[in-house]
């Protein structure tokens, strides 16, 4: 099973969110509770079952351990991540300066992305879709992977 779609979802004053029904029950029967929560840009929350972020973990691992993109990727990633367990209410805890960089309060987006989550201020996302169109080049470029 995978991740999909936007369920909008809200943040609850304790900076908690919970997940929605059908990301719920694909990570109770496929992953389990442990989580990271983590951002590379600092734009949006990224909620991945753990097994998950400890595939990019041993993929970060082989060489060339040193490349300016991984020590980014890495970088980014520690600063706003934190291991996470989703409560038996299907709550988890995003961390404090990553709702603040983010801006994730209150209503919010979350959405499937195969095999992790992404969480976006609602008007963030919606800014980003106006700013950044399918184009037809993007097209072209998945027909080249035969999508």
């Amino acid at each position: 099973m995978m991740f999909r779609g936007n369920f909008p979802a809200t943040v609850d004053p304790q900076g908690r969110i919970k997940i929605p029904t059908a990301h719920r029950k694909i990570l109770e029967e496929q992953y389990g509770p442990d989580l990271y929560v983590t951002s590379i840009t600092g734009e949006n929350a990224l909620i991945y079952p753990l097994d998950e972020w400890e595939q990019i973990e041993q993929r970060l691992l082989e060489p060339p351990k040193m490349l300016p993109g991984k020590t980014k990727f890495l970088r980014n990633a520690s600063y706003y991540g934190q291991v996470a367990s989703m409560d038996k209410q299907g709550r988890v805890m995003i961390p404090p300066h990553l709702r603040e960089a983010a801006q994730i309060e209150g209503e919010v987006a979350v959405m499937g992305y195969l095999n992790y989550l992404q969480v976006w201020n609602k008007e963030r996302f919606q800014n980003l879709l106006r700013s950044d169109p399918y184009t037809d080049k993007d097209a072209s470029a998945l027909a080249d992977l035969g999508i």
